[in-house]
Parts: structure tokens; C-alpha cells; sequence
């Protein structure tokens, strides 16, 4: 039995059926359901870059600047924003939907030896950099607040125990802390001094910057699982999206 027959024969029948699956198919795109704001996962790298004491300005001249001019270099980089915060930076980059992230990474890496000659020498650690999602919202948020210890030891607390327990949750991607208080020293040169000796501050700035970092009375804690005015500590964790 030919099938094709069935609408030789009815010429009319079959030029109906066509008709009416057109205006059905039309109809039907014009119910389809826009979103205004569509879940598209950019190639993001982010850069973070400890310096412990260093104030905000500090950490924008030292740090963040020089990251940023070879940062800037990276093919295929559509947006990069930065963040300079007391005694840490953070950098933000987001690569074109065609570009490779594991290219991209190489390039990050490459672009970080290149400015680790111009970063300052007493630098705790290297940049490190790591893949994130901005669409990613924090799937949990912990607070630890303690009426007998003072912020900076609940800090240390949280940092060196809870947060390192935290991250070796089966699944747990990223765990952050922000807020709260950590030791600082504030330098204050005497310049007549200084030069009555033949000195000045300029060659001992760059390693021991002239400033104070005080922190928020606030300790957060971001806590991402793979794809803050009290003694406090708060924790957020994303979800794991599998690649």
C-alpha cells in the first residue's frame, strides 16, 4: 500500500491538513513563553588575591592595577570587573560564549606570571584564580556569633576550622568568608626624621604599607557546592552543576 496515494487522491483533504498544521504551528509559536532574563552560563574566571593588612586603596595600586593590565591582554575577554576590598582583591572576567574556557584559563595563568614581578614580594600566596557562575546564588548561610570571644578570634576560628571542615563536603565547590576583624597595623613615618638619617618612606611602602584595615563588625561565609554588627559569621553554599 502506497501512503501517498491516500492525499493524491484528495487534493482538497490535503490541502486542508496542511493548512491547518501551519496555523497550528503559528499559533503555537506565538504562545511559546519568552524569558526576559534567560539562564546563559558566560566563561567566568575570577582571580582572588590575599593580602592581609593592606587597606583598600593599597590593595587597588598594588595589586589590582598591575593584575588588571595583564589581565587585560586575554583574547576573547568581553568584561572584566574588580574589587578592592581591605586585605583582598578580586577580579571578575567573562569570556565571549565562543571562547574556550580551558584556553581561557591558560591565558589567566600566563597573564598572572607575567605580573607577579610587579606584585609586591611579601604577598602570603600567589594569585589564584578558579571557574564561577554569577548566575549561582548561595544555596546555604551559616552565622556563628560568640557573647566570650572577640571578632578577630571568632574569624580565626571560623577560617581555620569550620570553613576547612565545610569544604571537604562531598560536593561543597566554594567556601568564602567575608566580614569581621583581622589584626592590623597602622605606620605613621616621622619624614623629618627620615630624611635627617637620609631615608625615605618611599622604598619601605611598598613593604609595609602606611595603613590600618578595620573590617566590618560582620563575619560571612560563602559556601558553593560544584556544578554579618556582632560576633558573627555567615556562610553561603552553592550548588554543584555538573559538567
Amino acid at each position: 500500500m502506497n501512503p501517498s496515494r491516500i492525499f493524491i487522491e484528495r487534493p482538497v483533504a490535503t490541502t486542508l491538513l496542511m493548512l491547518a498544521l501551519l496555523i497550528s504551528g503559528i499559533l503555537a509559536y506565538r504562545l511559546l513563553p519568552v524569558a526576559s532574563l534567560p539562564e546563559v552560563e558566560y566563561p567566568t574566571i575570577q582571580v582572588k588575591t590575599l593580602y592581609p593588612g593592606a587597606s583598600p586603596e593599597v590593595i587597588n595600586a598594588m595589586i589590582t592595577a598591575p593584575l588588571e593590565s595583564q589581565l587585560g591582554k586575554i583574547a576573547g575577554l568581553d568584561e572584566m570587573s574588580s574589587s578592592s576590598a581591605g586585605g583582598a582583591s578580586v577580579i571578575t572576567l567573562r569570556f565571549s560564549l565562543q571562547s574556550s574556557l580551558g584556553i581561557a584559563e591558560q591565558g589567566v595563568q600566563a597573564a598572572i606570571n607575567t605580573a607577579s614581578n610587579l606584585l609586591p614580594s611579601d604577598l602570603p600566596s600567589q594569585p589564584i584564580y578558579s571557574k564561577v557562575n554569577p548566575a549561582d546564588v548561595a544555596v546555604l548561610t551559616l552565622a556563628v556569633t560568640s557573647d566570650a570571644l572577640p571578632l578577630p578570634k571568632v574569624q580565626d576560628l571560623v577560617d581555620t576550622r569550620i570553613a576547612q571542615k565545610i569544604a571537604q563536603i562531598s560536593g561543597v565547590g566554594m567556601v568564602s568568608i567575608s566580614g569581621g576583624q583581622k589584626p592590623a597595623v597602622r605606620i605613621s613615618a616621622n619624614s623629618t626624621a627620615l630624611a635627617s638619617y637620609g631615608l625615605s618612606w618611599n622604598p619601605y611602602a611598598r613593604q609595609s604599607p602606611p595603613i590600618i584595615s578595620m573590617a566590618p563588625r560582620v563575619v560571612s561565609m560563602a559556601l558553593r557546592a560544584q556544578p554579618p554588627l556582632m560576633p558573627m559569621t555567615r556562610c553561603a553554599v552553592r550548588r554543584n552543576t555538573a559538567t
